[in-house]
């Protein structure tokens, strides 16, 4: 055995693995992206509840309006919050029981670290754990007091004075860590008190602390108070139009993944009886048992993966990154969008780099591999595909939802992209996520890894172990049994159309479909 194949083997695979492994217990506690992207789409429910169409008698608008919100939005909306509230409060306990533990410890002197090549230390010293716990602790208390105003709010709007008193006042009690929420919560339980009490510049916590539905409706209730009919005839007026754009963007965020969704069970039960009615003669079945010939082995594999993705995107790009002259933390969005373009196209294209100089001895390579046809019905593959993913990781997230109970991490990139307001930086996100991603993800895992497997395995088995890998490898633990239904699909799609345009599509609309909602929800 060449000293090349036990670096390889017995030095940086087990370090890629235990680095791997670490990321994904390290998200283990993390708060899953699903839970803030419902209060998104809970906002905007309750600004479209006060949509009213011309005529208010048209039982089909009312119909329309009641598919889209739901028969009881404030209910809906205040379940939501309450649920976003205990787990809020429970993930704010786990940091003060941490925080309270790290006090009671001694201080640890810091090993210095060996020189590379090194697992970087993770054991961090008591005095750093608490200042990173005490960074969490004041995001988390920032984030409950946010929810406290809300809350009380919902809850007033819906005859639950004393209930939204008793919500603001507790925050009151917590004016210390957020005096302007404080100040906030004093504001609002001065106006749904009885009697009522303004206080001087009530406006000003109002506009700064609140959002959409929340501002304009405590905006109503001071503006009643103050008796300023001119200025409440204004912001009826700009909520009316408001609540027609949220009715607008819930339409399409919910009517096109559902007619997406419900095509592609349609598609999936007709492929599901072709199969059984014509066996190998079915679109499921066309090249479903057909190896690729491939003349490397696993070493080959093993060098692509470990040293050209994991290592070129979790330290060698990192570690280039860090170096650069760059003002930290990054603040402006579009610096940030555009940095993590940069990080991508350059752990992309170092591992393809090592791809093509792992494979270039081989060249040139046997039939179907990397084939790019556009002449063929890839299109359709594509499209379907993603129809058909629908549905099925549409089932397979509510049953994660349900083990993971909103922890387990997400992709940072979909929060970025979700609180961006700036053209430019959603283009480059849409860019990065639609277009470099499922050219390079699709090359990487449903080109090479895949076909590359079925040297050991059959066909359905090598699509099961690169989903399953494709979905390690973005390092989320509650994204992986989504990632991996997904992933599925896509070698499906792969195998059957021997044609990586197709996965591409698929890959690229569902990045599309994505993007797109947290736009909508984020532009609120």
């Amino acid at each position: 055995m060449t000293l090349k194949r036990l670096v390889l083997i017995f030095v940086l695979t087990p370090i890629a693995v235990l680095l791997a492994v670490s990321a994904l217990f390290g998200s283990w506690q993390e708060p899953q992206f699903q839970s803030r992207l419902e209060l998104y789409q809970t906002n905007i429910a309750l600004q479209a509840q006060a949509w009213q169409s011309e005529d208010s008698n048209d039982d089909n608008l009312q119909a329309i309006r009641e598919a889209i919100l739901g028969e009881q939005p404030l209910e809906s909306a205040t379940n939501q919050y309450e649920e976003a509230r205990q787990s809020v409060q429970a993930n704010l306990d786990k940091v003060n029981n941490k925080l309270a533990q790290l006090r009671s410890q001694p201080e640890i002197t810091p090993i210095p670290p060996k020189p590379l090549p090194e697992v970087p230390p993770t054991t961090q010293t008591s005095k750093q754990g608490q200042q990173q716990l005490q960074q969490s602790l004041k995001q988390l208390q920032k984030l409950l007091a946010e929810l406290d105003l809300r809350l009380g709010i919902l809850q007033a709007q819906q005859g639950q004075t004393d209930k939204a008193l008793k919500t603001w006042s507790e925050l009151e009690q917590r004016s210390n860590i957020n005096p302007e929420f404080g100040e906030t919560a004093a504001v609002l339980s001065g106006l749904w008190s009885n009697p009522s009490r303004l206080l001087p510049n009530a406006q000003q916590p109002i506009q700064k602390n609140l959002e959409g539905w929340f501002r304009s409706t405590a905006l109503v209730q001071l503006y009643q108070l103050q008796q300023r009919q001119d200025a409440l005839s204004a912001l009826k007026a700009a909520q009316q139009e408001s609540a027609a754009q949220a009715v607008v963007k819930l339409a399409v965020i919910g009517t096109i993944p559902t007619l997406a969704a419900l095509i592609g069970l349609i598609l999936l039960i007709l492929l599901f009886a072709q199969r059984l009615l014509k066996g190998k003669a079915s679109l499921l079945a066309q090249n479903a048992d057909v190896l690729w010939s491939t003349p490397w082995d696993g070493e080959t594999v093993l060098q692509v993966f470990v040293i050209g993705f994991f290592f070129m995107g979790q330290i060698f790009v990192p570690l280039v990154l860090s170096l650069l002259p760059i003002p930290r933390p990054i603040t402006d969005v579009r610096l940030q969008a555009f940095s993590v373009l940069i990080s991508y196209l350059l752990v992309a294209s170092g591992a393809l780099l090592v791809l093509y100089f792992s494979l270039k001895r081989f060249f040139p390579l046997p039939e179907f591999w990397f084939r790019f046809r556009f002449q063929d019905n890839w299109f359709l593959w594509g499209l379907g595909g993603y129809c058909a993913a629908l549905p099925i990781v549409v089932v397979v997230s509510l049953i994660n939802q349900q083990l993971w109970q909103g922890q387990g991490g997400s992709n940072p990139l979909l929060q970025l992209a979700l609180e961006s307001r700036d053209g430019v930086a959603l283009g480059i996100f849409f860019f990065t996520a639609a277009i470099a991603a499922p050219f390079f993800e699709e090359i990487l895992f449903r080109g090479f890894l895949l076909p590359s497997l079925t040297r050991y395995l059959p066909v359905w088995g090598s699509i099961l172990i690169s989903s399953l890998l494709f979905a390690i490898a973005h390092l989320s633990l509650s994204e992986i049994l989504p990632l991996t239904a997904l992933g599925i699909v896509l070698g499906v799609v792969y195998t059957r159309s021997r044609n990586l345009l197709a996965p591409m599509l698929l890959h690229s609309l569902w990045n599309s479909g994505t993007l797109l909602s947290l736009f909508l929800l984020g532009s609120n």
